[in-house]
């Protein structure tokens, strides 16, 4: 598997990233445990987590696979989402984001983090103290770079700004969503990325099991997150998605590989990307994934995959300068 380097930091990582989220939840321990090596011994090093995965189950389940080894690898987990019904046991307070990652380094048996995540954006705490306190934790040895998830762009750049007046550390890695019926991060958060040189790892490159085959316009789910998970119904469940799906299908057929690799490989050409995060709730789940680094993704293909899906409008919402035909 091909490597490479996260942003400014000098730390190297596999091309593809595996999630936890399944450990605890849809995988049971051993299931997780063969999936874990599996991903080893396809060259993974770099597994991302989070409290709230598993109820806690996940980061307990990370340690124990990794505690031989941790040097190995590149262990990221996240704060905000709350984990009990404790009122200061949520969002990024400095009280929470302390708590949170003790009980983080507790459960993965570790005394550090290689990158810590915000895992959302706090409305009701001033961000100077959120990334006052993630300096903090640079400082003790806790956390080797902070990182973000599921913020825009300008906040972002306002937090880099932030960062940078007062000598914290930065944000070093970004996490959006990314996949080919959900592009919106073209617009400005992978260009910003490039242009700060942060890396990048995007979740949902299947699009919640919407590009891995089984779906259509005639063919839609009748179980699973896609119907049973509200945010993912509500994310993907307009009748563009599943025929922009259809087709996606069709073309994976016509060059006789199976749709989620090739979905896969898709976000990972973007230069922007890091490393996709690829998760799964069995084994074969895995190996389906798994033949993303596989896939010689070329120009043309990667082009011709992308006219499946809507670009989205620049941010200044003149999409008629992306045709040329501004004058």
């Amino acid at each position: 598997m091909n490597v490479k380097t996260v942003g400014k930091t000098g730390i190297t990582v596999s091309e593809l990233a595996f999630g936890t989220m399944s450990f605890g939840s849809t995988a049971d321990k051993a299931e997780s445990e063969k999936m874990f090596h599996a991903a080893v011994e396809k060259g993974i090093n770099f597994f991302d987590s989070a409290n709230v995965y598993g109820n806690g189950q996940a980061e307990l389940f990370l340690g124990e696979f990794i505690k031989k080894e941790r040097q190995k690898y590149v262990v990221t987990s996240k704060v905000y989402w709350p984990t009990s019904e404790d009122p200061n046991g949520k969002g990024l307070s400095k009280k929470n984001i302390f708590k949170s990652l003790d009980d983080t380094l507790l459960r993965i048996g570790t005394d550090y983090l290689d990158f810590y995540f915000v895992h959302d954006f706090d409305h009701n705490t001033p961000m100077e103290t959120t990334l006052e306190a993630l300096d903090q934790l640079v400082k003790a040895g806790k956390i080797l770079h902070p990182a973000v998830s599921n913020w825009s762009a300008w906040q972002i750049e306002k937090a880099l700004g932030i960062q940078a007046k007062n000598g914290y550390s930065p944000f070093e890695l970004m996490e959006p969503m990314y996949n080919l019926v959900k592009r919106q991060a073209e617009v400005e958060l992978l260009p910003m990325a490039q242009a700060e040189k942060m890396g990048v790892i995007s979740y949902s490159p299947l699009g919640g099991g919407l590009l891995t085959g089984k779906y259509g316009e005639t063919k839609r789910p009748v179980s699973g997150r896609l119907v049973e998970d509200q945010r993912y119904a509500q994310r993907y469940g307009e009748k563009t998605n599943f025929k922009i799906a259809a087709e996606f299908t069709q073309f994976a057929k016509k060059l006789g590989v199976h749709p989620a690799p090739l979905a896969i490989a898709w976000v990972n050409y973007h230069q922007g990307i890091t490393a996709p995060i690829i998760g799964a709730r069995n084994m074969e789940q895995l190996a389906v994934s798994l033949e993303a680094v596989n896939f010689e993704m070329t120009e043309e293909f990667y082009q011709e995959l992308s006219k499946l899906s809507p670009s989205p409008q620049p941010a200044t919402d003149r999409g008629e300068i992306l045709t040329g035909n501004w004058k």
